[in-house]
């Protein structure tokens, strides 16, 4: 398991024994989290967010020149863009749900996934990113990306019935960090 490494030296998301084993990536299955999330990432020109952890979310994925659009609230036009202006990020509000997508991202508890699910394939995105906003210790952590087996498998299978893929790690900023610009 894990690529050659030591089993004691591997982390998944569902472990509960312990911190991953670097600090801020999250592990998948025994191995770093990159592969799915980097491809869906490298496929994605337009990124729905329904609620983030803090605003290096938005702000990363602008200026990675990602199309960032923001569901802010249960109002049906509440819908704003994430734009790099003169250097700087600043949202502006749409007042429209965009007319399509490529990925929802879901800072949201487990249990709102359905809704989520299903505006994503209104959407017609190809896939949903759900961050959990827990480390593994169990503490809330604004990159945190660790899920319980059970709340896991429990997500995925909601997302993968609806025929989308589905993404949990690692912290999507951090992944178009390690991307660069999409320009």
């Amino acid at each position: 398991m894990g690529g050659g490494k030591p089993a004691s030296a591997v982390r998944s998301t569902v472990d509960v024994d312990g911190p991953p084993m670097a600090e801020n990536m999250c592990y998948l299955d025994g191995e770093v989290a990159v592969t799915e999330a980097g491809q869906i990432l490298r496929e994605t020109g337009s990124i729905l967010l329904v609620d983030w952890p803090s605003k290096d979310v938005p702000e990363t994925l602008a200026r990675a020149g990602y199309t960032v659009l923001v569901k802010g609230g249960p109002q049906p036009d509440n819908y704003s863009i994430y734009e790099v202006r003169d250097g700087e990020v600043v949202p502006r509000r749409t007042g429209k749900a965009p007319a399509a997508v490529d990925l929802v991202y879901s800072y949201r508890p487990v249990e709102e996934l359905p809704g989520i699910v299903a505006m994503a394939q209104h959407l017609g995105a190809g896939a949903v990113w759900l961050q959990s906003g827990v480390a593994s210790d169990g503490t809330k952590a604004p990159d945190g990306c660790w899920m319980d087996q059970a709340a896991s498998q429990a997500a995925r299978a909601v997302v993968e019935s609806a025929g989308l893929a589905y993404v949990e790690a690692p912290y999507i900023a951090d992944e178009a960090r390690s991307r660069g610009s999409r320009e």
